[in-house]
C-alpha cells in the first residue's frame, strides 16, 4: 500500500484530538488531553476541514509531514546524554554538559585560557560535547511523532516517541539527571553557568508530545507520573540551585526563557500557583524588557539583533500562550505606561515593509521563519489579517509549511 492510500486510510478511521500552536482558549470538550503550549482548537478544526477533504493543501501537508515521522522511525537513532565523550566535573556522564558558543580561546595566552567572548560568532567546539545537540534532537522527534500519532492513531509512531522520551529522561541506564550544573561553562572560568538554562527553553515540546501520547499503549500512566517527576525535580533545581536563582534575574531573553519554563514545568506538574506567580514575573519583564515604542533594548545590543528580538518575543508569545491555562490574559496586558506585546509587533513592521533599513547591528543574514510564526499567532490573537498577509509575504515557503498548514 503506498503513503497515499496509508493516509487516506488513516484519515478515514482514526481522527483523534490534536493540538493547535498558541491560539486560545478551551479544548475541545470531546478531548481530554490538554497540553501546555500547543492547543486543540484551530488543529481540531484543520482536523476535520482535512477529514472532510474541503482543503486539499492541508492533506497534503499531513502526507508530506507523515513523510517526516516515517524517516523518523526507520532511522531509530535513540539520544542520550551518555553518548557524549566528555566527563563533566561531577564525575557523572549522566549530568548534561555544555560550553558556552560565543566563548573562544584567548589568542594572546599560550594555552588559550581563560576564553574571551566573541558574540553571535559560534565556537566549533561547542559540538563536540552532544548534550546539546541531541537534546534538540529529542524535541524536534518527540514533537512530530506525537503529532503524527495523533493524526493517524499509528501506534508506531508513539512506540518510538515513547522510546525518546524514556531513553533521554527515564531509564536508568541513559536518562539525564534534573539539573543543568554544567551548561555553558566557560574554559578557565567556571564549570557551568545560569544561563545554560537557555538551552532547555524548548523542553515544553517534550512535554506536549508526552500528553499527546497518553492513550498510546506505548506510553503508561507510570511513565507519565515518572516523566512528571522528572520536571518537578528539574523545576526544584531551577528555583534553589545558585546557577538556576542567577537565571532568574536575567534581563533579557534568557529572563524570559526562565519564565516559560517555571511556568511550563509548574502546569505540567500540577503547582498552579507556582506558575501563576511566575506569570507576575513576565509582567514585569514586559515593563522592564520594553521600550514605549515596541522595541526591545537589551536584545538590540547583541550582535545579531534581528533574531534576538525574534526569539525574545517569541519567549514572551509563549508565556502569554502559558498563561492562557491560568484565565490571565498577557496578550493584551499593558504596563501603567503603555506598554504591551502588540506593540512589539508593530515596531517590526516597518523593517519588514522596506520601509526602514535594519541598521542595529547584524553579523548575519537575517531569517524569517520565527518571524512568519510570530506574524501568525499575531494575526489570530489580535484579529488582525494584515499580519497574515506579511507573513507570506517576507517568506512565502515558510509560511506554507507542512507543520504551518497543521497547527495554524
Amino acid at each position: 500500500m503506498n503513503i497515499e492510500n496509508i493516509v487516506a486510510s488513516k484519515l478515514s478511521k482514526h481522527w483523534g484530538f490534536i493540538i493547535l500552536f498558541f491560539v486560545s482558549s478551551l479544548v475541545n470538550a470531546q478531548n481530554s488531553l490538554k497540553t501546555i503550549v500547543l492547543n486543540g482548537d484551530l488543529l481540531a478544526k484543520n482536523l476535520k476541514v482535512i477529514t472532510n477533504n474541503t482543503d486539499p493543501s492541508k492533506k497534503l501537508a499531513l502526507k508530506n509531514f507523515l513523510k517526516s515521522a516515517d524517516k523518523i522511525v526507520k532511522e531509530g537513532n535513540l539520544y542520550s546524554v551518555m553518548h557524549k565523550k566528555q566527563t563533566p566535573p561531577s564525575g557523572d556522564r549522566h549530568d548534561y554538559m555544555s560550553t558556552g558558543p560565543y566563548w573562544w580561546p584567548d589568542p594572546s595566552k599560550p594555552n588559550g585560557l581563560p576564553y574571551i567572548r566573541r558574540d553571535g560568532e559560534r565556537n566549533p567546539e561547542y559540538f563536540e560535547i552532544t548534550d546539546s545537540d541531541e537534546m534538540d534532537k529529542v524535541e524536534d522527534e518527540t514533537e512530530t511523532l506525537a503529532l503524527a500519532y495523533y493524526f493517524t492513531k499509528d501506534e508506531r509512531y508513539a512506540e518510538f516517541a515513547s522510546k525518546i522520551i524514556k531513553t533521554w529522561f527515564l531509564d536508568k541506564e541513559t536518562r539525564q539527571n534534573p539539573n543543568l550544573n554544567f551548561g555553558q561553562g566557560i574554559p578557565g572560568i567556571n564549570t557551568g553557568r545560569g544561563i545554560g538554562l537557555i538551552e532547555t527553553r524548548e523542553l515544553n515540546r517534550v512535554i506536549d508530545a508526552a500528553i499527546l501520547l497518553q492513550n498510546s499503549k506505548s506510553w503508561s500512566k507510570e511513565n507519565h507520573e515518572d516523566l512528571k517527576k522528572w520536571f518537578s525535580a528539574f523545576l526544584s533545581w531551577m528555583i534553589e540551585s545558585p546557577l538556576g536563582i542567577d537565571e532568574a534575574d536575567e534581563h533579557n531573553n534568557h529572563g524570559t526563557y526562565y519564565d516559560v519554563q517555571i511556568i511550563s514545568y509548574a502546569l505540567f506538574t500540577g503547582q498552579n500557583d507556582l506558575a501563576k506567580k511566575q506569570v507576575a514575573v513576565t509582567k514585569k519583564r514586559i515593563e522592564s524588557q520594553l521600550k514605549s515604542d515596541g522595541s526591545q533594548p537589551h536584545e538590540l545590543e547583541r550582535t545579531t539583533s534581528w533574531g534576538y528580538v525574534n526569539m525574545n518575543l517569541m519567549g514572551f508569545f509563549h508565556n502569554a500562550r502559558l498563561a492562557e491555562h491560568l484565565n490571565i490574559d498577557l496578550w493584551n496586558y499593558q504596563t501603567a505606561d503603555g506598554k504591551n506585546l502588540q506593540q512589539c509587533v508593530d515596531w517590526m513592521l516597518p523593517y519588514l515593509k522596506k520601509e526602514k533599513t535594519w541598521d542595529y547591528k547584524q553579523i548575519k543574514k537575517m531569517e524569517y521563519n520565527e518571524t512568519v510564526n510570530i506574524l501568525k499567532i499575531a494575526a489570530k490573537v489580535y484579529s488582525n489579517p494584515a499580519y497574515d498577509r506579511l507573513a507570506k509575504e517576507i517568506d512565502e515557503k515558510n509560511y506554507h509549511s507542512d507543520f504551518g498548514h497543521l497547527t495554524f
